[in-house]
């Protein structure tokens, strides 16, 4: 295997056309994502979309284990301990600024693509990797997709535009989601619109071949979609798919946290007693997070509740850079992933004691309209 970031492959189609080939390059971090593959990424993007023989992208992660397990918060754990010296110049969230503006820009290219991009998020899809596979015009899950935003375990809150999308889920889900991090299956994923077809993932090789072999006509737009869907419909298999876990509950996730504050809703959860291993490790999982980052989930879903995509990115930016500065998430990463004591010191025993002014000062905008990092992004939508 290829030491490269990210390996770029292209497909031959029937019709003298090609098919991108992504693949995420880090198997042993199951494809966590660095700021060289969003760079690489992004450069490739760019360049297969404006190539008109290319019909469509495919983007999947190396191995058997995941298309991709996040960010990397390891790289920004190292950027933000090596980088202490500095702190109170304003240089201590650089490499943050850096690598939070790139993977938003490419998360938001990827909502706005002008051709099928289709992404395989088989196994493990978690935090960074759901923001690239959010925006994906044909979202894949195979029977060992595992989809989640866990960042309340690190002491961040669900970005990637989550602010945008939790927040068009049924009332109250992304709430719950965010605050506890729970894990969703392939069914989970289509009844809450984070997918678009259960294909088993036997069948990858099959569907590849299927659209090579694909009619993509005179290569509009609309012809181009219509290629993609007819394989689409020939491959997959609904029928194969896990039974959901969120449907189930939806009244009694609803009852948790509807028509209340961050704080009544994680006392809900955490008191609710309710017998079902799923709930049960999710009350376990928000039990454990950061209190801080609890309030965050909550003030940002009310905040972007109608706003654009691109105003939930820019938002998103200002407040991830600002949890690396102030924030709570050297403790959170700290404890899960460098030492692994799994016994993070948050400064607040609970999310009752987290005091207002705390919650202000992490969501005070950095830049103006005028120099913000992402005051490119438009309220485009997707052409193709």
């Amino acid at each position: 295997m290829s030491d490269l970031a990210v390996i770029f492959d292209e497909l031959p189609t029937r019709d003298g056309g090609r098919i991108g080939v992504a693949t995420l390059n880090a198997a042993k971090s199951l494809n966590a994502l660095s700021l060289e593959m969003i760079r690489q990424l992004e450069a490739k993007l760019e360049a297969w979309a404006v190539d008109r023989s290319v019909v469509a992208v495919w983007l999947e992660g190396a191995g058997d284990r995941a298309f991709c397990a996040g960010g990397d918060v390891v790289a920004l754990y190292r950027s933000m301990t090596e980088e202490g010296e500095n702190r109170g110049a304003g240089r201590d969230s650089v490499f943050a600024e850096t690598y939070f503006s790139a993977e938003y820009h490419l998360d938001y290219r990827i909502h706005t693509y002008p051709k099928p991009l289709l992404v395989w998020g088989d196994g493990i899809v978690m935090g960074g990797g759901l923001g690239l596979m959010a925006g994906g015009s044909q979202r894949l899950v195979t029977e060992t997709t595992r989809i989640a935003m866990p960042e309340i375990t690190i002491g961040l809150y669900p970005d990637i535009g989550a602010s945008w999308f939790l927040g068009r889920m049924p009332p109250g889900v992304g709430a719950y989601l965010g605050l506890t991090g729970a894990q969703l299956n392939a069914r989970d994923a289509l009844d809450l619109g984070l997918a678009d077809r259960f294909v088993p993932r036997e069948r990858r090789e099959a569907l590849l071949g299927a659209l090579e072999e694909a009619d993509y006509g005179r290569r509009t737009p609309r012809d181009l979609r219509a290629g993609v869907q007819a394989v689409l419909n020939d491959m997959e298999d609904r029928t194969r798919a896990p039974a959901g876990q969120v449907w189930p509950h939806l009244d009694h996730l609803q009852s948790l946290v509807g028509h209340v504050d961050a704080a009544t809703a994680v006392r809900r959860i955490l008191r609710d007693e309710t017998d079902d291993a799923w709930l049960a490790a999710n009350r376990a999982r928000l039990e454990a997070g950061c209190p801080m980052s609890a309030h965050l989930v909550w003030r940002m879903l009310e905040r972007h509740a109608h706003t654009s995509l691109a105003d939930a990115f820019r938002d998103e930016l200002s407040l991830s850079v600002q949890c690396c500065r102030r924030g709570e998430l050297v403790e959170g990463v700290r404890a899960l992933l460098i030492d692994k004591d799994k016994a993070p010191r948050w400064r607040h025993a609970d999310a009752a004691s987290v005091p207002d002014e705390d919650i202000l000062a992490l969501m005070a905008p950095l830049w103006s309209d005028e120099s913000h990092p992402l005051r490119d992004l438009g309220t485009g939508h997707r052409i193709g």
